[in-house]
């Protein structure tokens, strides 16, 4: 097998994780608020980090450099995360996938303000493409436009500032250490906003296993698409990723009896162009190892 086809396999591990995740976050939304959902996903992560950090033997590799970098990445990943749980709830999969879809668009806008790289004119193109996909999914009018859509956007939003900050960090900062802070912080995120009103639902026994596989389903995402992306240039992968969209479709109408909305699909299109036309100038332009 080659690593074509090894990329392949761990994608749809990454697609089925992430559709699994929606899936059990629309589960406990009737029983929990977003909040509490975050709260106790972290919980679960925490010990899944560090009981796997444990047995690979990399919980040494924790450090409280860059606390405050820390923070950053995990607030803006609270908000993102929190506003994507709440659109879930409140429009169609399919529309909440696609503007999920522009995170690596607003990556590029605003890595010059966070990493200080330079704005390509063909970045900046691949980001107008972006907004242009925005409108054909959203349609925004005083009629039609919800505050599903806008916070959908706003998570793609948290999503990208997270990614870049992410990438910051990575400078000098292993993975155990970069996943045991953003558990042990979003944790206590959870339990600071969920306490606010004074009330702290518990998870009944119906809604436990779905908090699990949520934080399960998280961390598998995020592992599956790392090491796609490993094995194979992210012209290669970006690609198999977005059969998510499709797929989420068909849950949604098949699960809770969502229209497949053929403009949400092409609005989709168009912001993936977006996106692989960044990824392609980039491969092009990347000099050849000597």
């Amino acid at each position: 097998m080659n690593d074509t086809f090894k990329a392949a396999f761990w994608m749809s591990g990454a697609i089925l994780s992430f559709t699994s995740m929606a899936i059990a976050g629309r589960a406990v939304s009737f029983e929990l608020d977003t909040f509490e959902i975050m709260m106790y996903r972290s919980f679960v992560g925490v010990l899944l980090v560090v009981g796997v950090a444990g047995l690979a033997g990399t919980l040494n590799q924790i450090s409280t450099r860059n606390m405050g970098l820390h923070f950053i990445r995990n607030l803006s990943h609270f908000a993102g995360q929190n506003l994507w749980f709440y659109a879930i709830t409140v429009i169609p999969l399919a529309q909440v996938f696609a503007l999920e879809f522009t995170s690596p668009i607003w990556a590029i806008l605003l890595s010059p303000l966070i990493l200080g790289e330079k704005l390509r004119p063909i970045g900046l193109l691949a980001a107008l493409i972006g907004f242009f996909g925005i409108l054909i999914v959203a349609r925004p009018n005083p009629q039609t436009l919800d505050v599903g859509q806008i916070t959908a956007a706003c998570a793609a939003i948290g999503f990208a500032l997270s990614a870049l900050f992410t990438r910051k960090l990575t400078r000098t900062e292993s993975i155990t250490c970069i996943l045991f802070y953003l558990a042990l912080m979003q944790a206590a995120f959870g339990v600071i906003f969920a306490g606010f009103d004074g009330d702290i639902a518990l998870p009944s026994a119906n809604s436990l296993p779905w908090i699990v596989l949520i934080a399960c389903a998280g961390l598998v995402a995020h592992y599956c698409l790392t090491t796609a992306l490993r094995l194979a240039p992210a012209s290669v992968v970006m690609p198999i990723d977005f059969i998510r969209l499709p797929l989420i479709a068909v849950v949604g109408m098949t699960l809770y009896a969502e229209q497949i909305d053929l403009w949400v699909l092409v609005g989709a299109a168009v912001i993936f162009a977006g996106n692989y036309l960044n990824i392609l100038s980039q491969v092009r332009t990347k000099p050849a190892p000597k």
